[in-house]
């Protein structure tokens, strides 16, 4: 009896994973960079910010406010950003999903929530992408005022 439920749990198991396929194609991603950081000579996508932070100034508490960080693909070889991976809930991003070929622009915009946030707030976010280096750091910052001190 042991055996029949603990096979039956087992097929359970196996059969109740649900099989997404929401993979990124790879064709994209390239590093031509061995381990010795010798260039391979491989064409590669380069992200270049027109800036990297932005100070959103004095703000009221519990104001929502955004900003659109634009950048261009100055490399060789489409850019492809795969995540903007946020350090505090109080922001959600946006951004470009589709490759951006070089030359072109993209945009990555940040809405920053203040609810029950005060005083100076700096918050990082990571961008990834099909880069090298594959990590970049963006910032928003903001004075955060109560109604009755601003």
């Amino acid at each position: 009896m042991k055996r029949i439920i603990l096979s039956l749990l087992v097929v359970f198991i196996l059969f109740s994973c649900e099989t997404k396929n929401n993979n990124i194609s790879t064709d994209l991603v390239n590093n031509p960079v061995s381990a010795d950081g010798i260039n391979k000579g491989a064409n590669v996508p380069v992200i270049q910010f027109e800036k990297t932070e932005h100070d959103f100034g004095k703000i009221l508490q519990g104001e929502q406010v955004s900003y659109t960080f634009k950048f261009k693909n100055v490399g060789d070889a489409p850019l492809l950003i795969t995540a903007v991976e946020k350090t505090c809930g109080c922001t959600s991003p946006e951004f470009t999903r589709t490759p951006v070929k070089p030359g072109d622009d993209g945009k990555i915009t940040i809405t920053y929530d203040s609810k029950g946030h005060k005083g100076f707030q700096n918050k990082r976010l990571i961008v990834k992408a099909n880069t090298n280096p594959s990590e970049s750091i963006i910032r928003i910052k903001a004075q955060v005022e109560n109604i009755n001190t601003f």
